[in-house]
C-alpha cells in the first residue's frame, strides 16, 4: 500500500518536533500537524516563559542583597506590561525558530487540528492524509476540579497573559506548578495565598525537599492554608471571594486566583476510538477531581496498534520536556534509523524553580528504605550560603545523598538552595553512571562553592 507520508506526527511540541526532525534526517517523508503555535507547552506556555518569570522574580531580592555589599540601590518598580510583552515576543521568536528548523529538516508543517480516521489515516481540517506510521505527541493540558466557581480561575496557560499584575493572587494546588508560581508572584511583589488539599506540598519528592521549600516560602511571606478545598467562589467588588472547607477557616478575597491542581493527557478529540488505540486510567483523588486517560504504550512508545506510537505527556509517564524529546528520538531511531532502543526512564533529574530552588535525581530516602531497609545510609548537610554572610538574610541550603551501604552506590541526590538545578545536573551524571560514595569523596571540591559540599559530606 502506498501512503502520503512515511510518518505523520500529531502535535508540534517537544516530543513531536524531536521525532519528526530525526526521522526526516534518516530519509523519511514526514509531516507534522499543529493547531497552535509551534513549540508545545514548554516553549509557548510552560518552562520557557516560566523561567523568564523566575528570573524577573529574583531581582527585588538582588536589589535588597546589594545593600549588604555596600551598594546603594534606589526604588525599583516593575513595568508589568513591558515584562509580559517581552516574554510573549520571545516566545513567538522561538516558535518561528522551530518552524525554521522543520523547514530545514524537510518536514512538512500542516496547520490545523488533526484527528485519527483509522490506523493509517489522519484528517486535518477536512483534508485526509495517510501515513505508514503515526506518532501522537499532543502533550497535556491543565484541568480544574469540578467545584463551584472554578470557571473564574485562570490556569498556567493564562498567567503569562495577565494584563495587570495581581495585587493578591490565590493559588490552588501543592504540586510543582503551583509552588513555582507562588514563589514567582511573591518575588514580583504580589501578595500570595496558597491553598492545599493536604498537609504536605510537593507529594512524591524526597521529604527534605518540601520541608525546606515550605520554610523558605513562609519566610518570604507566602501564606499557606493547608487541608482545605474551595467550596464556592463568588464575585465581589475586590475580585473573588473563596469560601473554604475548614469550619474555622475564613474566606479569602483576591483579585486573581490560579488553579494549579493538575494536568491531564490531551486525548480528547483525537479520534483514538476510530483507530482502536487503547488508553489507561489515571485517577486524581479528592472532591471534584475526575479520572483522566493516557495513551497506553510499551517500552518503545508503541500503542496496541503496531504502526501508531505516542510520546510525551500524552502517555503520562514522566512529564518533562527532556523526557518527551528523548522518547521522540528513541522512537525515530528505532523505526527509521535501524537502531531499535528504549528510552530509559530511570534516574531522570528534575528541578523545582521555586524560591528556594530545588533539584533532585534518583531515589528518595523513603523509596530507598522501602527497598533496602537498614542498608540505606543518609548523608545530609544544611548551611547558610557564603553569599548571605554579608546580606544578613537567613537563607539556607540543604544537600542530601542517599547511599546503599552494601554497595556504597549513590542512589539519589537532592538539593534545596540557590543553583540547585545547575548543580544537580552535573551530579546526575555521576548517579546515572553508578558512582559510589567513595567516588564522591575522592573528588576534589571547588572552593569556595556550594557544590563542593556534595564531595565533602561525611
Amino acid at each position: 500500500m502506498t501512503f502520503d507520508y512515511d510518518l505523520f506526527v500529531i502535535g508540534a511540541g517537544s516530543g513531536g518536533l524531536a521525532a519528526s526532525k530525526r526521522a526526516a534526517d534518516y530519509g523519511a517523508k514526514v509531516a507534522i500537524a499543529e493547531y497552535d503555535l509551534v513549540g508545545g507547552t514548554c516553549v509557548i506556555r510552560g518552562c520557557v516563559p516560566k523561567k523568564f518569570m523566575v528570573y524577573a522574580s529574583h531581582f527585588p531580592a538582588l536589589f535588597s542583597d546589594a545593600a549588604g555589599y555596600g551598594w546603594k540601590v534606589g526604588n525599583a518598580e516593575l513595568d508589568w506590561e513591558h515584562f509580559i510583552t517581552s516574554i510573549d515576543k520571545e516566545v513567538r521568536r522561538l516558535s518561528q525558530l522551530h518552524i525554521n528548523f522543520l523547514e530545514k529538516a524537510g518536514v512538512k508543517l500542516i496547520s490545523g487540528r488533526a484527528t485519527l480516521v483509522d490506523s493509517h489515516t489522519v484528517e486535518v481540517d477536512g483534508r485526509k492524509v495517510t501515513a505508514d506510521k503515526i506518532l501522537i505527541a499532543v502533550g497535556g493540558r491543565p484541568i480544574k476540579p469540578d467545584l463551584p466557581g472554578m470557571e473564574y480561575g485562570i490556569t498556567s496557560n493564562e498567567i503569562f497573559h495577565l494584563k495587570e499584575q495581581p495585587k493578591h493572587i490565590v493559588i490552588l494546588g501543592a504540586g510543582y506548578i503551583g509552588i513555582e508560581f507562588a514563589c514567582i508572584m511573591r518575588g514580583l511583589g504580589s501578595e500570595v495565598t496558597q491553598i492545599t488539599r493536604g498537609e504536605k506540598i510537593l507529594k512524591g519528592f524526597d521529604e527534605d525537599i518540601p520541608t525546606e521549600i515550605e520554610e523558605g516560602m513562609t519566610n518570604h511571606g507566602i501564606r499557606l492554608i493547608k487541608n482545605n478545598v474551595v467550596k464556592t467562589v463568588e464575585r465581589v467588588p475586590e475580585g473573588f471571594k473563596l469560601t473554604l472547607s475548614g469550619e474555622d477557616q475564613q474566606a479569602v478575597i483576591a483579585d486573581v486566583f490560579l488553579v494549579a491542581t493538575g494536568r491531564t493527557p490531551n486525548v480528547d478529540g483525537l479520534g483514538l476510538e476510530n483507530a482502536g488505540v487503547d488508553v489507561v486510567d489515571s485517577s486524581i483523588e479528592g472532591p471534584g477531581y475526575s479520572t483522566t486517560n493516557a495513551i497506553a504504550v510499551n517500552e518503545y512508545s508503541q500503542t496496541n496498534q503496531p504502526n501508531i506510537f505516542a510520546v510525551g505527556d500524552v502517555t503520562d509517564r514522566i512529564n518533562l520536556t527532556p523526557v518527551a524529546i528523548g522518547e521522540g528520538r528513541a522512537f525515530a531511531d528505532s523505526e527509521f534509523g535501524n537502531n531499535r532502543r528504549e528510552f530509559s526512564h530511570a534516574t531522570v533529574a528534575t528541578a523545582i524553580f521555586s524560591n528556594p530552588e530545588a533539584a533532585t535525581v534518583g531515589w528518595t530516602e523513603a523509596e530507598a528504605r522501602e527497598r533496602l531497609g537498614d542498608a540505606v545510609k543518609i548523608f545530609r548537610t544544611r548551611f547558610r550560603p557564603m553569599y548571605h554572610s554579608l546580606t544578613g538574610k537567613q537563607e539556607k541550603t540543604m544537600m542530601k545523598l542517599v547511599v546503599d551501604s552494601n554497595t556504597d552506590k549513590v542512589l539519589g541526590a537532592h538539593m534545596v538552595g540557590e543553583g540547585a538545578a545547575e548543580i544537580i545536573q552535573g551530579i546526575a551524571i555521576a548517579v546515572k553512571m553508578g558512582a559510589t560514595k567513595k567516588d564522591f569523596d575522592a573528588t576534589v571540591g571547588i572552593h569556595p562553592s556550594a557544590a563542593e559540599e556534595f564531595v565533602t559530606m561525611r
